[in-house]
Parts: structure tokens; sequence; C-alpha cells
């Protein structure tokens, strides 16, 4: 056994995510007032470094969409004049004025729709471009986080912030941008041209605009709190959803169907009543949108038709006020789809920025020392370490040394601290104090190239990518060729199964290995590691699933590999323990014997317990 899973059970997960700082808009839907600005202020960041390498093309994008609306607003305007003045001088003989006017409707009619196309089109490629952008940083952002975060940060909520989130802004990208700058201008443009036409009729027209902005300042408001209850519930529903996907066996084989489900449906249902929320919130100002813009237009058709009647005013211009007033309105459902998809996106961006901003817990030094050959002498110096600041010390005030070259095999209890020892020395953690040293060299103070080059971990997990077994092995060191990854793979005893396979070293092994077994998925990870020929060699249990054929060539394999190297094995089989120059017994995060195996099974301590325990296991 490992006790990577003791070990991990130690952190305090909760206290681990209220700290990372996209958890605030995630599982609260009511924020305080500082913290809900903030989180805005973030977001906005990260909108604007998205916008900002392309902001020759947006600008062009409200160039066309400034013009286009201009080309728009005169529909009305040739529409009155052809009521007021084509229309009279038609009937006396003379239609060309007539003709002209619809004309010249029809052209700006032909030249909108054009630059609405162009419009369409522009924004179309810049939102597809920075979605692209931004999913590439999520991607290469999540990659770059610690071990530490991954242990303690669900993927199901990295796959929402790459999946779900980014949709959202999406969404706002292809359909509410288009009726945001539309709807704008077009507010704009027609309360200019209502005063232009008649000044007391546009006062009374745009009396209505009053209650209509308390109503959008209502919307935003509102909407943003429910948007965040609707983000924050997909992502729980993507976590369970990809928890129970991982865990399917463990599901079928202990009957927990029917406890997922109940999990699935309650989640579903928070899900459900936080839409249902957000479309009331739509329908509300929808509702009274139309209340107000109705009401203003009657009002100012029963004004304008008593001032017709006594010849104060025009019936082209009532008729154009009545054609702009509807425009004037109208737009006010598209500020209100935008503002859905506005904060449903801002929502989103809270999220996504707060990973985005999230730093490595082992970040790689500002100026590396080079280490371009490293020996493998491994030491810790007065190294304490603890999970997080709320969870227990793993390791109290820990000093070893490991000269370059010794096989060092480490033995204990189930959370003594071997695999806490393993991933310190990977650096997948950094100490709490003290240092980890190799050759003299902090381990905080290499870059990852050289680290990664000089120390390799080969853990019970062995995970595999989907692809060919060649390029799987060839993970270990990138540009090795064919002969190389053939080499390694016979070093550690694998070739023989790899040729059976059907399509040999060019075999599909699957999504995670799937085609092979737990022992071949294991002497891949093997010959991957074997292929890097790091100066230190990890193993965490590295042979818990080989059967014993396996496991003894994989014990020759390891005499002849591991020669020369530093080695530190954690290990339950006391068959793969014996191959050791020295064996650490650790408790408690200490070592309580040291030795060679042969001194310890002398000395009869918990060493010489374990032997003679694994002796009996055999008989």
């Amino acid at each position: 056994m490992s006790t990577t899973d003791a070990e991990t059970e130690r952190v305090d997960v909760p206290a681990a995510e209220e700290a990372w700082r996209g958890v605030a808009a995630e599982d609260v839907e009511e924020l305080d007032h500082a913290t809900g600005v903030k989180l805005q202020t973030r977001s906005r960041r990260l909108l604007g470094s998205l916008l900002r390498p392309r902001l020759r093309p947006v600008l062009l994008a409200l160039l066309i969409v400034v013009l286009e609306n201009v080309v728009t607003l005169a529909g009305p305007l040739l529409i009155a004049a052809a009521i007021d003045t084509g229309v009279p001088a038609a009937l006396d003989g003379r239609p060309q004025a007539l003709a002209w006017l619809v004309g010249g409707y029809a052209a700006s009619t032909l030249v909108a729709t054009g630059m609405r196309y162009a419009f369409v089109r522009l924004i179309g490629r810049i939102g597809q471009d920075l979605l692209q952008d931004l999913r590439n940083r999520v991607f290469r952002h999540s990659q770059r986080l610690s071990v530490a975060f991954h242990e303690s940060y669900t993927s199901g909520k990295v796959i929402s912030r790459l999946t779900s989130d980014v949709d959202a802004l999406q969404d706002l990208l292809e359909m509410g941008l288009d009726g945001f700058f539309t709807a704008m201008l077009s507010i704009v443009g027609i309360t200019a041209v209502l005063l232009w036409l008649d000044l007391p009729l546009a006062l009374v027209a745009l009396a209505g605009f009053v209650p209509m902005v308390l109503l959008v300042r209502w919307f935003r408001r509102r909407s943003a709190r429910v948007y965040r209850g609707t983000r924050g519930a997909i992502a729980k529903i993507i976590v369970q959803f990809v928890e129970t996907m991982n865990g399917i066996r463990a599901v079928q084989a202990f009957r927990r169907e029917a406890r997922n489900e109940k999990i699935m449906g309650e989640l579903n249902g928070r899900f459900r009543d936080a839409n249902t929320d957000a479309l009331t919130v739509m329908a509300t100002f929808t509702a009274l949108a139309r209340v107000i813009g109705n009401v203003s237009l009657a009002v100012v058709i029963a004004i304008g038709a008593v001032r017709v009647a006594g010849g104060g005013l025009e019936l082209g211009v009532l008729a154009a006020f009545t054609l702009y007033l509807r425009r004037f309105y109208d737009p006010f459902d598209e500020i209100a789809m935008f503002t859905n998809s506005y904060t449903a996106a801002t929502a989103a961006l809270e999220k996504i920025s707060g990973l985005l901003e999230e730093e490595p817990s082992v970040p790689e030094p500002q100026e590396p020392k080079p280490l371009p050959h490293a020996r493998g002498d491994v030491r810790f110096d007065g190294v304490e370490f603890r999970y997080s600041e709320r969870t227990p010390v793993v390791l109290p005030s820990f000093d070893l040394h490991v000269p370059a070259g010794q096989t060092v095999a480490l033995v204990g209890a189930t959370g003594a601290g071997k695999t806490t020892l393993a991933k310190l020395v990977a650096r997948f953690y950094d100490p709490s104090a003290g240092a980890v040293l190799l050759d003299g060299v902090d381990l905080r103070s290499l870059s990852d190239t050289d680290l990664r080059r000089a120390v390799v971990m080969v853990t019970q997990e062995n995970f595999l990518f989907s692809g060919s077994l060649a390029d799987n092995v060839a993970l270990g060191r990138p540009g090795a060729s064919r002969a190389d990854v053939e080499q390694a793979v016979a070093s550690v005893g694998a070739h023989e199964f790899v040729t059976a396979l059907p399509e040999g070293y060019d075999t599909d092994v699957r999504k995670r290995g799937g085609r092979l077994s737990a022992g071949q998925r294991q002497m891949v990870a093997f010959a991957r590691a074997f292929l890097a020929d790091p100066a230190v060699l990890v193993l965490d249990e590295a042979t818990s699933s080989l059967d014993v054929p396996t496991e003894r060539d994989v014990q020759a394999a390891l005499k002849t590999v591991l020669a020369d190297r530093t080695a530190l094995i954690i290990a339950h089989r006391l068959s793969t323990v014996l191959i050791a120059d020295r064996v650490l017994v650790v408790d408690g995060g200490r070592v309580v014997e040291d030795g060679t195996p042969e001194e310890l099974i002398g000395d009869g301590g918990r060493f010489a317990a374990l032997h003679t325990a694994w002796l009996d296991s055999l008989a």
C-alpha cells in the first residue's frame, strides 16, 4: 500500500479551497459590496487583457456599427419627407421627388444590410480569436499550477472553467455585443432626432426614459446575483458528473448508483431553481419595459394627433415620431438580452480570472542556478513540512543524507511520511522550513527543466495517455529515437509483452492505458522513467501492481538500471526493498531504523519483524 491517500486526507481541503480566489463567487450567491467590486474589477481586467491585442479590429467594428445606425436612422426621415413633400408633389404631377425618396430609402436599406453583414463577420472573428486565446490561457495556466492545487481543487471545476464558463462568454460575444452596440447607438441617435423633429413632443416621449433607466438599473443588479448562482450550480453538476464517471468501477461495484442519482438530482434541482430565478427576473424586466414603451407611445400618439388636427404638427412628422419611438423602446429588450448575457459572462469571468490569478505554490525561481549534470546527492536539511497552516506537521525537523548512487528503501506504516519525502524530493511540494538539496543546491533554486531532468518519480498510478505505447514511453525523453524507446522497454523486461500486442510498439493504449493490464501499465511507466535517465529515481509503490513472475523480471532489471543512480524506493513488498543498499524505517515523520537490509534483520527491530512476517506470508 501507499501512504499517498492517507497523507492527502490530512490536507484541509475545504480550507484550501476557501483560500482560492475564485471560490467567492462559486458557492455564495449573496456577496458583500467590497467582494463584489473586487470580483468585477478582476474580471474586467481579464477582459481588457483579452481585448487589448485586438483593439484595431474592435474599433473598426464600432465604426461599422455607427455608420450602420446612421444609415438606418435616415429611414423614418425619408418616410416623413415622402408623406409631407413627395406625395403632394406627385399628386401635382411632379413624381421625381417621391421617386428619389423611395430610391433613397431602398438604398439606405441595402447599405445598412451590407454593413450589418460586415459587422457580424468581423465581430464573430474577433470573438472566436478571443475565446481561443482564453482557452489556451486556462489550459496553459492549469498545467503550470502545482500538484497541491490540483489535489485540493477538483478537476470538475477546472473543466467547468474551460467549458461552461467559456461558453457563457461565447454567448456574450456572439449575441450580446451585437445587440448592445446597435441598441445604445439607436437610443442616442433617436433621442437626437426626436429633439430635432419636435422639442415639445420629444420631451413627452422621453419622459418614459426615467422609469426605464431605473428598471435597467434594477435588472442589472438583480441579474448579477442570480447568474452567480447559475454559474456555481452548473459547476457543481460538472464536478459531480466527472467524479462519478472517474470512479465508475467503484460506483458499480458498491452499488452507489442510487446515491449518486440522488445527489445529481439535488444539484439539478438547484440549477433549475437558479435558472428559474434568472428567467423570472428577465420576464419581469421585459414586461415592465414593454408597458413603459407602449404607454409612452400611446401618450405621444394622442398628443400628436391633437396637434395634427389643430395644424400645429405635420402628419409626416407624427408618423416619423411614431416609427422612431417604436425603435427607441425596442432596443431596451436588446439591452436586457445583453445584460442577461453580460451578467452570466461576468460571473463566468470572475471564476476564470480567479483560476488565472492563482499562483503556483512551488514557483520556478527568477534566477535559477544551473545544474546541467546532476550527480544525485540528496540531502534533507532541517526539513519541516505540513500540507497547510491548518494541518498538523507531517515531517518534524527531518535530516537525511543520501549519497550519490545509493539506493535507499523507505518502509513504515501507512501515514508514516514516506510518500511526503518522495514528493519533496520531486518538488511537488516545498518544505515549510529547511531545505531539500540536490548536489548542494536547494531544489527551490533549480529551473524546472534541470529539476525534471535530474529527478523522476514513478508512482503506482502510472498514468498513460491515449496514443501509441511508443509515444507514452518517449515522454521520458522527448526526441528520443525509436531504438532508444525499444531499448528502454527491453531494459525493464517489457519487450516480450509489447511485441505480443496487436500493433507492437504502435498499439494505441487508449484512454488512461485501458488496453493494458495494471502490471503492463506499470512496466510502461518504468520504461518511461528509465528512458529519462535521471540522476535521482523515486519509486513510490511502483511494483505494487506486478504479479510474481513479472516482479522477478523487474527486480533483475532494477539491479541494472539503478546502478550508479540515486534511488528512493517506497514499497511494502520486501522483495523490492531487499535490493536496496540502505533501508530506512520511518515512523511519524522520523527515521527510527537506518542500515543495510542485512544489518536491520540481524538487529531484531521493526524491519526484522516485517521481514519475518513477509517470510511467513510466502510460506
